[in-house]
């Protein structure tokens, strides 16, 4: 009896030999390589609010500085219509200058109303000049544009 527990105790193949089926050992594997750590998610820098200006764009906006005053002036008089432009133009600048600028009047419903050119000759470093120029339009209901500005030193 002992001899028959014995047998019966001894597992058997799936072919029903006495043998123990093989055990499947797992073969070693390659090493997987090391993972390098995932790089920390950045966030979005915020973009600038406002960019920095090139050197031609802060000389252009100190030299637009100094048209000080650039203005529609109503002096229409007993049903006579008569609108001006006047201005003052400050020099900032270390040296004596002339000045040009081109302007537009443009009415509220965008059509262009006037355009003209502006000259002022010879202004000293700190000097204000004044001026006047008299103009085709009908109405002080516009809107003054400057569309270009130049700023060169005296002869």
């Amino acid at each position: 009896m002992l001899i028959i527990a014995i047998v019966l105790a001894i597992p058997r193949g799936d072919n029903g030999s006495i043998t123990p089926d093989p055990v499947e050992t797992p073969t070693p594997s390659e090493p997987a390589p090391p993972q390098e750590p995932a790089p920390p998610q950045q966030e979005e820098a915020p973009a600038p609010e406002t960019e920095t200006e090139s050197p031609e764009e802060d000389e252009e906006t100190r030299e637009r500085r100094d048209l000080v005053q650039f203005t529609i002036d109503d002096r229409s008089v007993s049903g006579f219509t008569s609108i001006w432009v006047t201005w003052t133009i400050t020099n900032h600048s270390s040296e004596k200058s002339d000045y040009r600028w081109d302007w537009e009047a443009v009415a509220p419903n965008g059509d262009r109303l006037a355009n003209s050119t502006e000259f002022v000759s010879d202004v000293q470093p700190g000097q204000t000049a004044k001026g006047e120029t008299p103009t085709t339009l009908d109405t002080t209901n516009v809107e003054l544009n400057v569309t270009d500005f130049d700023r060169t030193a005296s002869p």
